[in-house]
């Protein structure tokens, strides 16, 4: 199963670009690897890993924006089709079956 993490945080005030590079750095810390601008996944096993996610998630969101959370099956995220642009390697090489160690 994937968490997929979707967020639109202003940036506009020096206060809201710290709240996007604290939320941002705590997604990387947790495991998240970025598909594109503002788009993070994470590998989950099972329902109470999503969970304890989730309520790791809100317990780090930012005071302004909008964020949204999806979990989806690993044959649903397999499904995605690239429309423009090349698939990255995290995509290529990891799956819910193995592992990568960079």
């Amino acid at each position: 199963m994937r968490l997929l993490v979707f967020f639109d945080l202003p940036v506009v005030g020096r206060e809201q670009k710290r709240a996007y590079v604290l939320f941002r750095r705590f997604l990387l810390k947790d495991g998240y690897d970025m598909m594109q601008w503002s788009v993070y996944a994470r590998l989950i096993n099972g329902i109470d890993r999503l969970e304890k996610h989730r309520k790791r998630l809100k317990a780090h969101l930012p005071p302004e924006g909008s964020i949204r959370c999806l979990a989806v099956s690993e044959k649903q995220f397999a499904s995605i089709e690239i429309l423009v642009g090349v698939v990255k390697k995290q995509e290529k090489v990891i799956n819910a079956d193995q592992l990568l160690l960079i």
